[in-house]
């Protein structure tokens, strides 16, 4: 743990950016892995696509878990064990060996690896060290810290596939993860500790977060928004590649979306500390029903790629900021960590389904037609959802810094 006088707001955000730019970014190179895995092992998609289901499902699961451990026992140890299995995770994938093996390292350790290396912990920390007329900006510019990783890591990670194979380039991303660790000595504060108008234990606080209406709502439309991101970002690249593109346009097209995403999550973020927070992820789900009606519906070529690409790169993880903003801002601090693992449980709940029914849909009719239709259908019960959220804190909570 760094002295704490060395631990400003400014260090923890720079921190906490660059461990969202390895761990986001290293997740979103699946991708790019799922024609020469299924290939070389002579699998279907859906084998593949299970896996990375099964990934976020675990992800989703375990992050209230790695959420209260971080509030309790502090970030700095749960980022370290987390990346550890991390690493572990996709030391297995490269190994190769039956769809069991690939269920577990993929699945099950990249998904365990994943839970204490990214929002829930990482955005708790950030929540606590920054004024709240700065929060909602410090989470933005956090959450563009992931998509500039989706950015970043994707062309590297095709470029060792290509360079070295699909086990290789694994190994290599690996030691990319090992990163994390001395990053969090930077996030490693101990136990939560903010003043709280009445004095709660976590089950309290499940319990009144539970009888909250807009705390459901805020879960499911996580979970269109994980329906949405997991399917295109494994699929995307299948799709153009089934369209008649090369792999380099599917790869491109999705570290676009990272590119752009970096400009949405700071205007988000931003966003939400002047206007209505609930209002802009009502715009988010909306914006991105049209873009997908336009996607699908004025077939462009190259161009409508690109622009499909950087629509969605506006849109894709906005979310983050807001929804982890509207569980501080209702809920209060002193359990953030853990309340936004539960909130993104929801989401990776949808990242599961996104994911694998993507797979099993191609499977089963040949083709992404009625996956992209589940895509923008979500899009606008999302957006009804997000409606009637209340954004005023509940009683006796104090969000104060």
């Amino acid at each position: 743990m760094l002295p704490a006088r060395w631990r400003t707001p400014a260090l923890i955000i720079t921190c906490a950016c660059l461990i969202l730019t390895l761990s986001m970014g290293v997740r979103h190179t699946a991708g790019l892995f799922l024609q020469p895995i299924t290939q070389s092992q002579g699998w279907s998609r859906e084998v593949f696509s299970f896996a990375i289901a099964l990934q976020n499902l675990v992800w989703g699961l375990a992050s209230p878990f790695a959420g209260a451990f971080a509030d309790r026992w502090g970030a700095g140890r749960t980022l370290v064990v987390s990346t550890l299995l991390y690493l572990l995770g996709l030391l297995g994938m490269a190994l190769g060996g039956g769809e069991l093996q690939f269920d577990v390292s993929a699945g099950v350790l990249v998904g365990l690896g994943l839970s204490g290396t990214t929002f829930a912990v990482v955005m708790g920390v950030v929540g606590r060290h920054v004024a709240p007329a700065r929060r909602s900006l410090a989470l933005g510019v956090v959450g563009a810290g992931g998509s500039f990783g989706q950015f970043a890591v994707l062309p590297v990670g095709q470029a060792l596939i290509s360079a070295h194979g699909w086990q290789l380039a694994l190994v290599f991303l690996a030691l990319g993860i090992a990163l994390i660790v001395p990053l969090a000595a930077a996030l490693a504060d101990g136990p939560a500790q903010v003043s709280s108008g009445i004095s709660q234990s976590p089950g309290q606080a499940l319990r009144q977060a539970g009888g909250a209406r807009s705390f459901h709502l805020l879960f499911w439309s996580y979970f269109v928004c994980g329906f949405q991101t997991a399917f295109i970002m494994l699929h995307l690249p299948a799709y153009l590649v089934d369209a008649g593109y090369s792999a380099n346009v599917g790869m491109t097209a999705v570290a676009l979306i990272g590119l752009c995403n970096v400009a949405g999550s700071f205007l988000f973020g931003w966003w939400g500390g002047l206007y209505s927070k609930k209002n802009l992820l009502v715009a988010i789900y909306a914006l991105r029903a049209v873009a997908v009606l336009a996607f699908l519906g004025i077939p462009a070529g190259l161009p409508g790629v690109w622009l499909f690409a950087a629509a969605m790169g506006l849109l894709w993880l906005g979310t983050v900021p807001l929804t982890n903003g509207l569980v501080a801002q209702i809920f209060g601090l002193r359990y953030m960590s853990m309340l936004s693992g539960v909130v993104f449980l929801g989401h990776q709940l949808g990242s599961f389904l996104g994911a694998w029914l993507g797979g099993r849909i191609f499977d089963q009719t040949g083709s992404y037609g009625l996956a992209w239709s589940l895509v923008l259908g979500l899009s606008l019960v999302a957006a009804l959802l997000a409606w009637p959220i209340r954004e005023q804190p509940l009683a006796g909570q104090e969000v104060r810094a």
